[in-house]
């Protein structure tokens, strides 16, 4: 076992976003949740510019969480660290992994990629610090690429590596899957729930205090925490700010509308939730009230709030959106009339449509339920049911049905 820790798997699904984008004239920006992976990518990235042969000189990796490099605290160091290790001759590749660390890390940034021969790499856990401070002193110089903990295929692939009990079964490791989650530290080897548990809290816990607290200067603690388990306690429904503070005002906890907005920012901000907006089928337009919002790992659920049978419909949308995502796709909740698609799934000129239920079997009142908002859509693109169910296999007027492993290894 301790001769496949010190394997670094691939994660192609986010090296292949990458990869266009070498030696161009763009600031890479990975971003994402703390431990989804961001660090390991870089590794990886590293790895593979040495193959492509650039050489250990040519090569600066620095993790700012790293006490080798926290005298680096500052833009002049970082720059004068940098020049000082470059040849000016040669093209050279910083990567620099969780950048937020430096203060006033864009000038740094923007000095480097305006007067040196560098393609730059730079990875952090707060979207909002990098896309605002970057575009100031970048606009239109930099590309931001997503990293999310792991898909299920990706989650299968480190069972394969890391596991001694990786059962024969796909629907057995997609339970366990949903019962585990996606953030890599936990899926090194073979876990308990319970252990896994703590440590996706603890991971919860650094990101609330570092990337949230600290970062948006919130004081109210203890509401902010209230608004998270708001928050993953209606995964799957829609709402609105309003609707959570009339929630907290019934239980006598006043808190301001602006508050709950500058809240669910900083958490969105953090990647803890993401929002995903309506979408008007009829109208063709963005509704601006009512969204819904997902979670970075379904794992941070039971974390957070225990395991509960009950949640088993959200966690299952959360990872459909997540798979989603993580493919590239721009995704809304569809609005048609007073029926809801759960998924509108949006890439260039292609879209599909997706309704997500735990099972149908033989329940003509479910099929009816999960059918008939996308009967009801008059277009082209194709539209599916994606449920645990293994043998249901009837199409319904050209909607398919397709079992979530099925459409998670698709």
């Amino acid at each position: 076992m301790r001769g496949k820790e010190t394997v670094l798997l691939k994660r192609d699904l986010y090296l292949d976003k990458i990869r266009p984008f070498i030696d161009k004239p763009l600031v890479k920006v990975l971003t994402g949740m703390r431990r989804s992976g961001k660090s390991s990518i870089l590794e990886l990235l590293k790895k593979e510019l040495g193959e492509r042969g650039v050489g250990s000189d040519c090569l600066i990796f620095i993790n700012f969480e790293n006490l080798d490099f926290i005298d680096i605290d500052s833009a002049k160091k970082l720059d004068l660290y940098i020049k000082e290790r470059i040849d000016p001759q040669k093209h050279c590749y910083l990567l620099l992994d969780e950048i937020q660390e430096v203060k006033d890390w864009e000038k740094a940034v923007n000095s480097l990629f305006s007067s040196t021969n560098t393609d730059i790499y730079i990875t952090g856990s707060n979207s909002r610090l990098l896309s605002s401070e970057l575009s100031t002193f970048l606009a239109g110089r930099y590309v931001e690429i997503n990293i999310g903990t792991l898909s299920f295929s990706e989650y299968l692939d480190f069972r394969k590596t890391y596991s001694d009990k990786l059962s024969g079964d796909r629907n057995e490791e997609l339970k366990r899957y949903i019962r585990i989650g996606g953030f890599p530290v936990v899926n090194l080897t073979d876990y308990t729930y319970e252990t896994s548990y703590k440590i996706v809290r603890d991971i919860y816990d650094s990101a609330i205090l570092r990337d949230t607290v600290e970062r948006h200067g919130i004081r109210n603690i203890e509401m902010l925490k209230r608004v998270v388990k708001f928050v993953f306690d209606n995964i799957g429904n829609t709402f609105s700010a309003k609707k959570v503070a009339d929630y907290f005002k019934s239980q006598q906890r006043r808190v301001d509308l602006n508050t709950v907005y500058n809240y669910l920012d900083a958490l969105e901000s953090a990647f803890i939730i993401r929002k995903v907006s309506r979408y008007d089928v009829q109208g063709k337009s963005i509704l601006k009230t009512n969204e819904k919002y997902y979670i970075g790992d379904h794992s941070l659920l039971y974390a957070v709030m225990g395991f509960k049978d009950r949640s088993i419909s959200g966690v299952l949308e959360n990872i459909v959106y997540s798979e989603l995502i993580s493919r590239g796709y721009e995704v809304y909740v569809g609005k048609l009339g007073g029926k809801e698609i759960d998924f509108i799934a949006v890439k260039g000129e292609y879209k599909f449509y997706i309704q997500v239920s735990y099972l149908i079997g033989d329940s003509e009142e479910i099929i009816e339920r999960e059918y008939r908002p996308l009967l009801k859509i008059r277009d082209h693109y194709p539209k599916y049911v994606v449920t645990m169910d293994s043998f249901f296999q009837d199409t319904v007027e050209g909607i398919r049905h397709v079992s979530l492993a099925d459409f998670l290894l698709n």
